[in-house]
């Protein structure tokens, strides 16, 4: 039965299609007497049956080698678009975190939105990202996987633009469309060319190629960044990381997917793409060095913020920043067991901060707190999730970055030096947005603040349990290091970077003794960070400048030089044939000389360079 499942599992992302088609009939225009909630039942339902076939597909791919299932779909002349799809444990446990978490959003989406109007769309739109991240997860090609990246983009632009009527948010998915598009046209270009350089998209077919190419390093290195920007702007990584904090203008039950699993889509192909990266050094240099600066500079800002949404935005950069690290030092396991562990920390860090911003009247976490009492279930989750995320044991974040940072003190020093600082950071960052919110005595905005109901309670404490189960998962995986084989000065270290983040956090922001808010240097520093090292500014005067002078350019060159060209043509096509009417006399005598004066003219014209001949030669 299992291996039933496994040779149909192409049938997955269809589940989630066939609920976003079915949603069609509830929008506001059509089915008006029951709602639209039927569409997010019909939705959830669907996303159900997708998870129960994977799961109950994964056992027949355990100890088993990876399957290949092909699906023709266009064959011209020597180009081969057939559908590669390869059934691992990996593409299939994939799946399963894409429709899982997906479940819990929908679900935790009944009670968010429960007096909102656009239910089918809402949720036809979170139907469309579960189906293309799994299809993403099932491809073995890489041009499938761009188009499947594509189709992602958009879906991010209808869910940031969800709420429509509001400026803010038509700006911030504009923002986020456009910042997608710039990787992913550097991506297609490298989708191009490397198809010209190996004859294939297939990624195993990829991987085996570069393992014997033998490319010029020009080539090599042009190649291996046009692969990477793909993935940096997916992830929103440094320079392209401003969508993501644009984002959080959309609901946050889409928040809870694009935070947890939609993020981690890019990394998802850049570790596919590791052995082509791989064969340019300069290629690889640029992985770490583009993940380091972003996980350092995406922690220190996400500890400048004071909107509880955008707190967590820039720590999503950060860890995925610790995923281009991996990728670039080849650990690719350690890169799919850290992405694992992040996306069920952050889903629930989401789950918990959206229930304060659902029955709060403000989101600055400064005007918050004592919120413990009062909401008891959604601390305890945020704890879990932050616990998970960071260097806690036994949790799954502990075991993710233990086995990051082992390879890295090995062979990058000043990197495991990064990920310690950033682990500490993460920590005093997630501790400080609790003591904001959760400690401390009850502020004018946070007196009347009870805890949510079943539909959001529900859904945090599944994945609360399953944060907690995450190391038991790993260890019937193989995926934990034995104690034997444990590098006991790694663990050490994170468990002391963790215990100094959390700890100077606590004592700052659980001391009610400590002068609120905390002012850290001066307020030009704090703006610094708080404003996002001011990339904003920076693109607006240099990138957002220099396209606004060339459109400037190109909108004047063509109002008043093509177009003037156009309109002179037509005044003079007009002036003559009004001049020209005057002269027509109804006689044939008068026609015949005026087509004798134009034949003489011409001919004269024609002649005009023979006749200057002639005359320079009887002058001499």
């Amino acid at each position: 039965m299992a291996e039933f499942f496994l040779q149909t599992a192409w049938l997955i992302p269809c589940y989630p299609l066939i609920g976003a088609i079915l949603a069609i009939p509830w929008s506001p225009t059509i089915i008006r007497r029951t709602g639209s909630r039927p569409s997010g039942y019909i939705n959830a339902l669907m996303t159900l049956i997708a998870f129960l076939h994977g799961l109950i597909a994964l056992p027949a791919t355990w100890n088993q080698p990876a399957q290949q299932l092909y699906i023709p779909w266009l064959q011209v002349a020597n180009l081969d678009l057939t559908i590669p799809l390869e059934l691992s444990s990996v593409t299939i446990a994939a799946t399963l975190l894409v429709t899982g978490i997906n479940l819990l959003a929908q679900v935790y989406a009944i009670g968010y939105m429960e007096m909102d109007w656009g239910w089918a769309r809402f949720y036809s739109l979170l139907a469309f990202f579960e189906a293309g991240m799994c299809g993403l997860a099932l491809c073995n090609s890489l041009f499938f996987s761009y188009i499947i990246l594509e189709i992602l983009t958009l879906g991010t632009y209808l869910l940031v633009g969800f709420w429509f009527n509001q400026s803010l948010v038509v700006t911030g998915a504009r923002d986020a469309f456009l910042t997608k598009r710039v990787g992913d046209l550097l991506l297609l270009m490298g989708v191009i060319a490397i198809y010209s350089l190996s004859g294939t998209w297939n990624f195993s077919e990829l991987a085996e190629w570069a393992s014997t190419a033998n490319v010029d390093p020009k080539v090599a290195v042009l190649l291996g960044l046009a692969l990477i920007a793909g993935p940096m702007g997916k992830c929103a990584q440094f320079p392209l990381h401003l969508w993501l904090d644009e984002a959080m203008e959309g609901p946050v039950p889409s928040t809870i997917l694009r935070n947890s699993v939609v993020v981690a889509t890019g990394a998802w192909v850049l570790i596919k793409l590791q052995p082509v990266i791989a064969l340019s050094p300069f290629a690889v240099s640029a992985t770490l060095f583009i993940g380091a600066v972003t996980a350092i500079g995406g922690t220190m800002v996400a500890i400048a913020q004071i909107d509880i949404k955008r707190t967590l935005s820039y720590l999503v950069s950060a860890y995925m920043g610790l995923v281009f690290i991996a990728a670039g030092i080849g650990q690719t396991e350690t890169a799919l067991v850290l992405m694992l562990t992040y996306a069920v920390a952050m889903a629930l860090l989401v789950m918990s901060t959206g229930t304060i911003v659902w029955n709060s009247i403000t989101q600055d976490v400064t005007q918050l707190g004592g919120l413990w009492s009062r909401r008891p279930v959604s601390g305890f989750s945020y704890l879990v999730g932050a616990a998970g995320l960071v260097a806690v044991p036994p949790l799954g974040g502990f075991w993710a970055l233990v086995q990051l940072g082992d390879h890295l003190s090995k062979t990058q020093p000043w990197l495991f030096g990064v990920l310690l600082v950033v682990n500490g950071l993460a920590a005093f960052s997630l501790t400080r947005v609790f003591g904001l919110v959760f400690g401390g005595k009850p502020n004018q905005m946070s007196e009347r603040s009870p805890e949510v109901h079943w539909p959001m309670v529900f859904p945090m404490l599944l994945l609360m349990g399953f944060t907690l189960h995450v190391p038991l998962i790993l260890l019937q995986w193989q995926l934990l290091p034995s104690w034997a084989t444990l590098n006991a000065t790694v663990a050490g270290l994170m468990m002391v970077s963790s215990a100094v983040g959390c700890g100077l956090g606590a004592f700052i922001y659980l001391n009610d003794g400590w002068a609120k808010p905390v002012q850290f240097g001066s307020k030009s520093l704090q703006d610094f960070f708080a404003y996002d090292f001011y990339t904003q500014k920076l693109y607006r005067l240099t990138i957002v400048f220099v396209v606004d002078l060339i459109s400037r350019a190109i909108s004047w060159t063509d109002r008043y030089i093509v177009d003037g060209l156009v309109n002179l043509v037509g005044l003079v096509t007009v002036f003559s044939g009004q001049s020209l009417k005057y002269n027509v006399s109804g006689q044939t005598q008068f026609y015949a000389l005026t087509i004798l004066l134009g034949i003489a003219l011409l001919g004269l014209l024609v002649s005009w360079p023979l006749l200057a001949r002639l005359s320079v030669v009887i002058g001499s």
